[in-house]
């Protein structure tokens, strides 16, 4: 997110400095690291969580629609960024991949052929395709079918618009060309402890590897993954109040089993179990990472009480405030499936969670997988009038009135609509700007200010234009 918004800055105003402050010694190791999320460039191509079913049995994909434009938009910037020598070579951080939607059981094959009806007469699902069909599954997905009970009812969808993406590589590469510009300098294991008003700006105070450090500034952007919470708290402004954290931790199985990765090229998503948090939708995932294919299963959900995959284990107690303390015991109380989620997923053994990997992959060999942890995510607990705490699966952005400190809370969809949760934050802190740093924004972003839904030939030129540049498919 901050290698987002330093790039977008950078391009509206070149002579602007920043200084970028990262508490580890390398960079992009924790949620944006490739082995801490599952790369899908979250386009709700096949993730069936931003589609839910309604009591008649439709579907809403309102929330998919929205998600695939958003990151329609991050796809725009980075292939500018490419197209204009900012980052290298696209197949550094970004792979063509399938995105597949597979479910069994008559229930779910109904869900699914509503999803579908709903979804692929729209200009940005356009290539997507359906089938009840296991000849044709294993055709897309080989090791789905393989052993499956065939009198088993299933379905799947599948779209070659998908992607995989290394966000650790790429935000490695968004920064070093901001620090090679002389744009941003940057600060390797420093920690901020304190933000707090200065004027009309902010004092940046902290530690690292060379001592305490001070720095002031007119403008805070505060992408601190799960710790934004602690540092926004910190800063003392009204608009955080209320605000909680719910940290959710989650693993991975891993093969590079060469039998295993040569026949599954693509990102499978089914359906998530009841009472489980979006984040946990099982998936089977291709993945490229430093120009080595591996397969992920996952996620397992558990709890930690960091905010952070390198965090402290005070985080959770340390965020609990007087002001927040009411919402988070509402939200523990009205999520009481969630909480017996968890506990059920921390109590798992090796052999159930192998079980659940055989329900997308029947063949699969113990021997063959290695567990990884992956990075950790901060659930957003808001105060709502009128309701009280709420649990939030998606992004929340915080800013001052004044518009001088922002910060971004919650997880999903994450950094694949990273583009567009910056320009939100470019919006709310910089209003007066905004028609000023307009055109340069539009060379950037080709379809900025423009509704993709309600412009169907933009989309349909977006998806084909960044497909090129970035050396992707074109399925329409």
């Amino acid at each position: 997110m901050s290698a987002t918004l330093a790039t977008l800055l950078h391009q509206v105003e070149p002579t602007w400095r920043m200084g970028l402050v990262e508490r580890l010694d390398e960079l992009a190791q924790e949620s944006s690291g490739p082995w801490n999320n599952a790369g899908t460039g979250h386009a709700a191509l096949c993730e069936l969580n931003y589609s839910p079913q309604r009591p008649d049995g439709s579907v809403d994909v309102s929330k998919a629609i929205d998600v695939n434009e958003q990151f329609l938009v991050s796809r725009q910037l980075w292939s500018f960024l490419v197209a204009n020598g900012h980052l290298p070579d696209p197949e550094s951080f970004i792979h063509p991949t399938p995105h597949i939607s597979f479910v069994w059981g008559a229930d779910n094959v109904a869900y699914l052929k509503a999803r579908y009806d709903a979804l692929h007469g729209h200009p940005l699902f356009a290539g997507m395709e359906y089938t009840e069909d296991p000849a044709v599954i294993g055709e897309w997905a080989p090791l789905l079918v393989a052993g499956r009970d065939p009198e088993q009812p299933v379905a799947a969808t599948r779209s070659l618009d998908g992607t995989d993406v290394d966000f650790g590589a790429l935000t490695r590469h968004m920064i070093n060309r901001l620090v090679d510009t002389g744009a941003v300098s940057l600060h390797l294991g420093a920690e901020v402890r304190t933000i707090k008003r200065d004027g009309e700006g902010w004092l940046v105070r902290g530690k690292g590897e060379q001592g305490k450090f001070a720095a002031t500034a007119p403008f805070v952007f505060v992408g601190a993954g799960g710790q934004a919470l602690t540092l926004l708290q910190r800063s003392g402004i009204e608009e955080a109040r209320g605000f909680g954290g719910f940290p959710v931790s989650g693993e991975f199985w891993r093969t590079t089993a060469p039998e295993v990765v040569e026949r599954h090229q693509a990102k499978v998503y089914g359906k998530a179990a009841v009472g489980a948090p979006p984040m946990s939708v099982p998936h089977l995932d291709t993945r490229m990472v430093n120009g080595k294919p591996a397969v992920m299963f996952g996620p397992y959900a558990g709890f930690s009480p960091r905010f952070l995959k390198n965090g402290s284990l005070f985080d959770l107690v340390k965020s609990v405030r007087l002001h927040n303390l009411v919402p988070m015991l509402q939200v523990g109380v009205r999520n009481l499936p969630l909480v017996k989620y968890l506990i059920s997923e921390l109590l798992a053994s090796k052999n159930r969670q192998l079980g659940a990997l055989r329900e997308y992959f029947p063949g699969a060999r113990a021997e063959d997988w290695e567990k990884v942890t992956a990075g950790q995510r901060v659930q957003v607990i808001k105060k709502v009038p009128g309701r009280g705490g709420v649990l939030q699966f998606g992004t929340e952005v915080v800013t001052a009135a004044d518009g001088s400190i922002a910060g971004l809370l919650g997880a999903s969809p994450g950094a694949s609509t990273a583009a567009p949760i910056m320009l939100q934050v470019l919006n709310r802190c910089f209003p007066e700007r905004m028609d000023e740093w307009a055109p340069a924004l539009e060379k950037v972003i080709g379809t900025y200010g423009i509704s993709l839904a309600e412009h169907p030939q933009c989309a349909a030129e977006a998806l084909s234009e960044t497909a090129e540049q970035l050396g992707l498919r074109v399925n329409h």
